[in-house]
């Protein structure tokens, strides 16, 4: 049997798979290392293969969970009559993952570090929201989980796409032209082609990039998206957050998400550690990628209280 394009080898991701089954669905993540667990959410249209060096750098220390969501990566494409393609969703199937993992595969249900990108920071943090006790860090690349900042407008191609039924969203659904532009305009500096390819390749097909496409539909600007309840959080965090050690590594040079979106971080989370790489995009994890993870294991061994050390 060939092998699909979602299931061939790439450049420093030889993790071996895991699977989760929410009923008829299956979903991939990656479990490595032993450790305190790092929970790792990736955005749209990334995958769990933006973590690796990450994951191939703090694997000898922690336990690094690594789900794709469903419809990405190397997770199951239901259609949407199995399963719905929100952000509720993706919350829910989050709670269930880790439940999973703490029930039937001895994770505590302490000493979490949460690490997200992109809608991985919305997901993750409505996620922490509701399990403040689990969490013992937080770690934060270009994101958002908060309403838009006040004077910020979406880009022109998202509010295209987002509209629906326009040209630009159906180029997203039938072509891979999304994927593909954000392998290149999210850097500053080129990808190497081999990891280019890693980004775009399980989106190759019709049938594999429904997700791309709903997660773009999915961006909650108003009190009526279905994503809505999980940026309405009000002007300030619980205390039980904000007094949590938090790292944000930030890309300069990011087409979407702009200074206000780390001022807002930053203001949310006064007491948070944060580093500019000013000449980083988007995936600041790849334009600064030594640094980047230099940056995240240091702070992870400053900040060990609540992690439990005998895990």
């Amino acid at each position: 049997m060939s092998l699909t394009e979602a299931q061939l080898p790439y450049p420093d991701y030889d993790f071996a798979p895991h699977w989760f089954e929410h009923g008829s669905v299956r979903q991939h993540y990656l479990d490595e290392g032993t450790g305190a667990p790092l929970l790792m959410l990736h955005g749209n249209p990334t995958w769990s293969y933006m973590w690796r060096n990450l994951v191939r750098d703090l694997r000898s220390d922690h336990r690094c969970i690594v789900p794709d969501h469903i419809g990405m990566g190397r997770s199951d494409r239901p259609d949407e009559s199995a399963y719905s393609y929100t952000a509720p969703s993706r919350l829910a199937d989050l709670e269930r993952l880790v439940e999973h993992l703490v029930t039937e595969r001895g994770l505590p249900d302490r000493g979490w570090t949460l690490i997200g990108h992109d809608w991985g920071g919305i997901i993750g943090m409505a996620w922490a929201r509701r399990r403040p006790d689990w969490l013992a860090r937080i770690v934060m690349l270009n994101s958002a989980a908060f309403p838009m900042p006040l004077g910020y407008r979406l880009p022109w191609y998202l509010r295209l796409i987002r509209s629906g039924g326009s040209t630009s969203a159906r180029l997203v659904h039938r072509t891979n032209a999304f994927a593909v532009a954000a392998s290149h305009l999210g850097v500053a500096s080129a990808l190497p082609r081999p990891v280019r390819r890693a980004y775009v390749g399980p989106y190759r097909g019709l049938h594999r990039r429904l997700a791309v496409l709903r997660f773009i539909q999915d961006i909650p600007l108003t009190a009526a998206d279905p994503a809505w309840p999980l940026i309405d959080v009000g002007p300030a965090e619980a205390p039980q957050l904000t007094s949590l050690p938090m790292l944000v590594c930030w890309g300069g040079r990011d087409r979407v998400f702009d200074h206000r979106f780390l001022a807002e971080w930053l203001r949310r989370f006064p007491s948070a550690e944060a580093h500019l790489f000013p000449r980083a995009g988007h995936f600041v994890q790849e334009d600064a990628r030594e640094e980047v993870v230099a940056c995240v294991r240091e702070f992870l061994g400053r900040h060990t209280e609540g992690t439990g050390a005998s895990w």
